[in-house]
């Protein structure tokens, strides 16, 4: 009878050892394919937008001169302005913004790994205590807790307590190039379609491809972000077409004062 409950005892441990590595496993899985796809979908709805925000802000520079003037040049010459003038802001703020939040990830994990050199017990206590706020028992907790540091003690550390993946830290030139990128596909469309079609077309033209375009780029965003899709691509249609609404109005009323 003793023999036998000693092998039960056993082959419980067997089980909880391997449900933990389990557990450990799939939660690593889950980390790495999940956090590698949602970093995808929010640079593919980081570039939407970007997008967009080139369509707005440079549809609503031409319609304004052309509210103004209908001369090609003076549209041509507004449109790049506003063009180079946007993209290479979107550039440097995002440059600013990604390399400020690099360097604050790169000093969290440097903290975190003289914690672990310095007081690994503790850490592991730490680990075991994130893993059961997670619905792990005390038990199980400690097994994977004490797996995840045998693997790679700050990975796993950077991942459950502070939410971040140390290798997928963010280049700041990839972020600026890429919202320079966006911005000016945005910006591109508004400014063709004032300076390419005959002067009879041009306003028309103009609203009817940025209505358009806003309408689909509110849709998209909508879709990668799993928002309600009819509020969004609303509000994005009404938002450029008030845009063009008042620079026009403004851009008509210097024109006629002779501005």
């Amino acid at each position: 009878m003793t023999d036998h409950g000693s092998d039960g005892d056993a082959g419980s441990s067997e089980a909880g050892s391997s449900d933990a590595g389990g557990a450990a496993a799939g939660g690593r899985h889950q980390e790495e394919h999940g956090g590698s796809l949602g970093e995808r979908l929010n640079w593919l709805r980081a570039g939407v937008l970007g997008a967009n925000d080139g369509v707005v802000s440079t549809a609503g520079l031409v319609v304004g001169v052309a509210g103004a003037t209908d001369n090609r040049g003076a549209l041509l010459t507004a449109g790049l302005a506003g063009l180079l003038a946007g993209s290479m802001s979107m550039a440097a703020g995002e440059y600013v913004s990604v390399s400020t939040q690099r360097d604050t990830t790169k000093a969290a994990l440097a903290l975190e790994r003289r914690e672990l050199r310095e007081q690994p017990e503790e850490e592991l206590e730490e680990l075991t205590g994130l893993l059961q706020e997670r619905g792990l028992d005390r038990e199980v907790a400690r097994e994977a807790a004490r797996q995840f540091t045998e693997r790679d003690a700050l990975r796993a550390h950077a991942s459950v307590e502070l939410g971040i993946n140390p290798d997928e830290l963010v280049n700041p030139w990839h972020a600026a190039w890429a919202s320079f990128l966006a911005f000016t596909v945005g910006a591109l469309l508004p400014l063709l379609a004032i300076v390419l079609p005959p002067t009879a077309w041009r306003l028309l033209v103009t609203v009817a491809s940025v209505l358009i375009t806003l309408a689909l780029t509110g849709w998209s965003s909508a879709r990668l972000g799993a928002a309600a899709i009819r509020p969004a691509v609303v509000r994005n249609v009404a938002g450029g077409a008030l845009a063009m609404a008042v620079t026009y109005a403004v851009g008509s009323l210097l024109g006629a004062a002779g501005v």
